[in-house]
């Protein structure tokens, strides 16, 4: 039976072999950390977060574990707040023990990392023909602007009704990322799409696309037509949150014709648009819930009940002997 760590290191084994920059590219990043580490002083050693020197997803992490607890039932949601965490309690009180919280969007250090994250898409961007120098320099820009825009935020709001009611919480936000990541860059090259349209009409194969659109908040073409080829096409699934605007003037100039992601806000949509990128949003909800899910079946092939609340589309992929 699983622990709550187990739970944690499961997906954290999981996103590693799904890791755009491949496992060799996630080893150079721990042991970045690690010299990092090595060359403070004994005082900054006790400041800094040891977590980074086994954990490449700063914005993953058990916020709380009760040390105890065995995990055969838990509740998940995209977005985990206070309601959900007294969900879980009132839930257990009821007579359906909850012995987990999974949140895929970042609580309490694990926000307080988001920005960190995003340096794993220096090498991803440089892996498609951006110049390192410029994938470097731009990313450290944003990253810089997401961490102050994080630093007012409350992190640990939600971890503190957690602790104190009691709830085990852990978060799977690149976790999750890479899972969905990995699945859409395999599925697509299975389909060989010719046209933007061929790569919406495939992501409306997958089941939580399809459910999405029911519900009002399907795939879409935000820039480009339905009729445009394709053409090379990039996967914009992971690493934290939004790149820098500023590198799709470089996608376009290494080739590229299509980007697929989550979600994209006006000012990055304006300068794909600028750089004549046709772009595909395949929804924020679906996507994640689709990484969410990846995760979730193998804690379901290990008898644990998933309980979906907070936005999450489960879609489960396990087939069950009769």
């Amino acid at each position: 039976m699983l622990s709550v760590k187990d739970v944690f290191a499961l997906g954290l084994k999981k996103a590693i072999a799904a890791d755009p920059r491949g496992k060799k590219g996630v080893e150079a990043y721990l042991a970045r950390s690690k010299k990092e580490f090595l060359k403070l002083s004994e005082k900054e050693k006790k400041e800094f977060d040891q977590e980074k020197l086994s954990n490449p997803y700063l914005d993953s992490g058990i916020s709380f574990d009760d040390g105890k607890t065995k995990v055969k039932r838990v509740l998940v949601g995209i977005d985990i707040t206070e309601g959900e965490i007294l969900l879980a309690s009132q839930m257990s009180e009821r007579g359906k023990p909850i012995d987990l919280v999974i949140s895929h969007h970042p609580v309490g250090k694990g926000r307080a990392g988001l920005a960190d994250v995003m340096e794993m898409s220096v090498e991803v961007y440089e892996s498609y023909g951006v110049p390192i120098h410029i994938a470097e320099k731009i990313h450290e820009e944003r990253m810089k602007l997401v961490g102050r825009n994080l630093h007012a935020s409350n992190h640990y709001k939600v971890v503190d009704v957690a602790r104190l009611l009691g709830v085990n919480l852990m978060g799977t936000h690149t976790i999750a990322d890479n899972l969905v990541d990995e699945y859409l860059r395999n599925y697509l090259a299975k389909v060989q799409p010719h046209t933007v349209g061929d790569i919406l009409d495939a992501l409306l194969e997958i089941p939580e696309y399809r459910e999405a659109k029911k519900l009002g908040f399907g795939p879409v073409i935000s820039a480009g037509s339905a009729k445009y080829r394709a053409g090379k096409y990039i996967i914009e699934m992971t690493g934290g949150t939004e790149p820098s605007a500023k590198v799709y003037e470089y996608l376009s100039r290494a080739g590229f014709s299509t980007t697929v992601g989550m979600h994209m806000h006006e000012d990055l949509l304006s300068r794909a648009n600028e750089h004549h990128l046709n772009v595909i949003m395949a929804g924020h909800m679906s996507s994640d819930s689709l990484g969410m899910n990846l995760f979730l079946d193998e804690l379901e092939k290990k008898g644990v009940e998933i309980v979906p609340c907070g936005g999450l589309i489960r879609v489960s992929r396990v087939k069950h002997k009769k």
